[in-house]
């Protein structure tokens, strides 16, 4: 439909809720049996399940067809948060499993994380492991565990006073268009803007402690699963350096998505989507 807004677009995909043993989770699908998904989309500390508005789309016309899911991480929309003030990679990864028991998902999925949520898709795929049948990490974030202690903790205050300065709205003005490359468009940079901007306080919050405390590397040396990493060389958030560095530790070659930035999911949504087995969504301009 030319014409049609990426938050248009988004509205074919509406929130639904599932209570779990764990609390509620918020989430987008596309396809019509939860039972019947293939992939698992965990999204970053600024952004959430709109973020794969390619990936939900590319679903509805992939052959054979997909059923994909994509969640609010506890703490934000309208999923509960968990419990630990300051949280690990471990209590993400078991609300994900809780996820996935209350929707019945039974195969095993391709699981997908984003930037942070690469953190928690990687301990989800430690902890079990045979219900993964790849795990594909997108510009991953690895987590300040192995920093300083003072570098870890003028991270955490950084982010922090950031939020409390500016507020969610504040934030993504400022910080929105730096989830992208130089050359996004203009609605692109508007439709990352407006993710950003529903996220919740709390929420965020405890995902900056699991970032400040987060490691990564740690976790993928346990990985009995096929592994891909890949971001786009145009990234600032999570530079390419740093995504060869995990490629380089779980022995696998990093993947060049182009010239896009940290939002690759949105911006590379046809190299994405190819990297992920599923057909080329409409552009995303």
């Amino acid at each position: 439909m030319t014409g049609t807004s990426l938050v248009q677009r988004l509205a074919h995909f509406p929130p639904r809720a599932v209570s779990t043993a764990l609390g509620n989770v918020q989430f987008r699908q596309s396809g019509a049996s939860t039972g019947d998904t293939t992939h698992v989309l965990l999204h970053g500390i600024g952004s959430g399940s709109a973020s794969w508005l390619a990936q939900l789309e590319a679903a509805q016309v992939s052959p054979p067809a997909r059923t994909v899911l994509a969640w609010e991480a506890p703490g934000y929309a309208d999923s509960t948060p968990v419990g630990p003030e300051s949280p690990l990679a471990q209590d993400y990864a078991e609300r994900v499993w809780a996820w996935l028991d209350a929707l019945a998902v039974k195969q095993p999925v391709t699981l997908v994380g984003h930037s942070l949520g690469a953190l928690m898709a990687t301990r989800a795929a430690v902890l079990q492991p045979g219900r993964v049948n790849a795990l594909v990490l997108l510009s991953p974030a690895q987590g300040y565990a192995r920093a300083t202690p003072q570098e870890r903790d003028k991270k955490l205050s950084d982010r922090l006073a950031n939020l409390a300065e500016l507020g969610p709205l504040g934030m993504a003005a400022k910080r929105g268009a730096a989830m992208l490359s130089t050359q996004a468009s203009a609605p692109q940079i508007s439709y990352i803007q407006g993710v950003m901007a529903q996220i919740r306080p709390a929420g965020y919050t405890q995902a900056a402690k699991l970032l400040a405390q987060g490691d990564l590397l740690t976790d993928l040396s346990q990985i009995k699963v096929p592994l891909t990493v890949a971001s786009g060389n145009a990234d600032v958030i999570t530079p390419r350096a740093g995504c060869q560095a995990v490629a380089a530790h779980g022995q696998v070659t990093w993947v060049d998505l182009g010239p896009v930035g940290h939002a690759c999911a949105l911006e590379g949504a046809d190299a994405v989507n190819t990297l992920l087995g599923l057909s080329s969504s409409r552009t995303l301009a």
